[in-house]
């Protein structure tokens, strides 16, 4: 199953009904990712070396969903670089409906 958030594709996503954490990967990685950055919302987000989207980590994911009806993913732009910036097509903001989420959110189920 893949989740598609703007233009990244996540080809695997664990979610955790316990602690409301879903996790995305572009792919199986090991060890930590060359750059990680927090957003303002308290999810994390990782590039590899080419400044590419590799994973996110969204903390109560479900918890955005239902106040808000989207999920909101806003990086600190002034510490993106001009790679990271483009990998996340161009925005340092991305949003994400509960449809577009759902397949990952019943992989617990």
């Amino acid at each position: 199953m893949s989740i598609r958030l703007a233009d990244i594709s996540f080809a695997h996503s664990h979610y955790d009904p316990r602690g409301d954490v879903l996790y995305l990967a572009t792919e199986i990685h090991r060890g930590p990712p060359p750059n990680a950055l927090e957003t303002d919302e308290g999810h994390c987000v990782e590039f590899d070396e080419a400044g590419r989207v590799i994973g996110m980590i969204i903390v109560s994911a479900r918890r955005w969903l239902d106040r808000d009806g989207e999920l909101r993913i806003t990086l600190p732009a002034d510490d993106l670089t001009p790679q990271e910036l483009a990998g996340l097509g161009g925005s340092p903001a991305l949003r994400a409906s509960e449809a577009e989420l759902a397949p990952a959110l019943k992989s617990a189920a």
